[in-house]
């Protein structure tokens, strides 16, 4: 259980503790300092948890209420860390019709994880997104970077079995 509370608060490793001191340290006189400091920290650290959010705002002396409003306003933000792996589905208008929630239910009963959540291996966390564009190819799930249309239901758990083989090899 410990562990799993470490990974919830970066501050108690002492190697991203230096690296949050370092972004703050550096961030906090330039102007957008906030946005500046939320978005370095989410891509060295993976995530701004409520602990580290409330160190943020003290070290800034601002309200927690102004870091939690940014991490929770924009998407890119994550309070809790992601797997090695992000499937994303699509839940604009296209998709939706498509056929998404049916994909997400598959990948929800082969991963027995809910929406917003990683794997107890951390290797797949699963997302809901917002149009990616790519309407004609409903629907569309997002693999990491990696745009897949017309997914059909049935393939859900070879995309899934297909990542964590890959991992495996690797």
């Amino acid at each position: 259980m410990a562990q799993a509370h470490n990974q919830q608060n970066p501050l108690s490793e002492p190697n991203q503790k230096l690296i949050i001191d370092s972004i703050l340290k550096s961030n906090c006189d330039k102007p957008g300092a906030t946005m500046v400091i939320l978005n370095e920290l989410q891509s060295r650290i993976g995530y701004i948890s409520d602990p580290l959010q409330q160190y943020v705002a003290d070290q800034m002396k601002v309200p927690v209420s102004k870091i939690h409003g940014v991490v929770s306003f924009y998407s890119f933000f994550t309070t809790t860390p992601r797997g090695k792996h992000t499937v994303k589905f699509c839940m604009g208008t296209a998709c939706y019709v498509g056929g998404t929630e049916q994909l997400l239910d598959k990948a929800k009963q082969a991963l027995e994880i809910k929406t917003g959540e990683t794997t107890p291996d951390g290797l797949i966390t699963i997302e809901i997104c917002r149009c990616v564009g790519a309407c004609s190819q409903a629907p569309v799930i997002v693999v990491d970077e990696n745009v897949q249309g017309r997914v059909k239901p049935n393939k859900m758990p070879q995309i899934l079995r297909a990542i964590q083989e890959e991992v495996q090899k690797s």
